[in-house]
């Protein structure tokens, strides 16, 4: 992988930018905190080819999720599996919905 490749990586999502110790930084939290939701499958970190753990932006904001029920008060486990829920049901809604407008394509009447 070249500098440029990498460079153009930087506004992917899914590439695993941080380390665990700016990860941290950057959630304001500790590293045993970020170790929690990893063993709690919440989030699963990339390994770095020594086996440092890497997180990506979208993991960053799953963490963050949890990281406020937690500071609310929830437990790991709870906040961690809520946030999983909540992610199960954000996509069933949109597949909902995709059913929906194939079932009912613009300009057809619909029944009921």
């Amino acid at each position: 992988m070249t500098a440029d490749d990498s460079f153009g990586r930087l506004d992917d999502d899914d590439y695993p930018a941080y380390t665990m110790g700016r990860a941290a930084e950057m959630l304001n939290t500790t590293q045993g905190f970020l170790r929690a939701i990893g063993e709690a499958r919440l989030i699963t970190p990339l390994r770095s080819a020594g086996g440092h753990r890497r997180y990506s932006r979208y993991q960053l904001r799953i963490a963050a999720r949890a990281r406020e029920l937690v500071d609310g008060g929830t437990p790991i486990e709870a906040a961690c599996r809520i946030v999983i829920l909540e992610d199960q049901l954000e996509e069933a809604q949109r597949i909902n919905a995709e059913h929906h407008r194939d079932a009912n394509p613009p300009g057809m009447p619909t029944s009921g």
